[in-house]
């Protein structure tokens, strides 16, 4: 069954990269890298709250992604792997996921780090970062623990153009 399922941003983030090339894979790469978070005004009441929290999750429109394969080669491999167990990001549902740090908050700007998104790049869905919700005991990593965890010496390259 195929239904069509629609999203309106809720805002924008802002990074320095404005290319995919060469900027960091995951926001584990991207430490200390700043930006911020337009949150539009009609969705400013939803960050009551908030700036208790030191990180947060941001969910995101991977906007200039075109097109995916279902097995692809990713960044921390030099082997073809389902796509589902990567974090490419041509995917069918282009949808993108960071734990940034928040820093501040200012009326409905979010100034955070570690960020490693393209610049512009709509904004989803703000959750905050829980780690009795969200970090797991007892976790396997599959193809990953071959692979290494020189997530902050990989940068992206043209392998994912959009």
């Amino acid at each position: 069954m195929q239904m069509k399922i629609e999203f309106t941003p809720i805002g924008i983030i802002h990074s320095p990269f404005t290319e995919t090339e060469g900027m960091p894979i995951q926001p584990a790469g991207a430490a200390g890298i700043k930006g911020s978070v337009e949150v539009f005004k009609n969705f400013q009441p939803g960050l009551e709250d908030l700036d208790g929290f030191s990180h947060i999750i941001l969910l995101y429109h991977f906007h200039r992604s075109r097109g995916f394969d279902l097995r692809v080669v990713p960044f921390l491999d030099s082997s073809p792997r389902g796509l589902f167990a990567t974090r490419a990001p041509k995917r069918p549902n282009p949808i993108g996921l960071s734990i940034v740090q928040l820093d501040k908050i200012e009326d409905s700007v979010l100034y955070i780090r570690n960020i490693d998104t393209l610049d512009g790049t709509p904004l989803l869905d703000i959750k905050p970062y829980v780690p009795e919700f969200d970090a797991q005991g007892n976790v396997r990593t599959g193809w990953l623990e071959k692979a290494g965890r020189a997530v902050s010496d990989r940068k992206s390259d043209d392998r994912f153009n959009m």
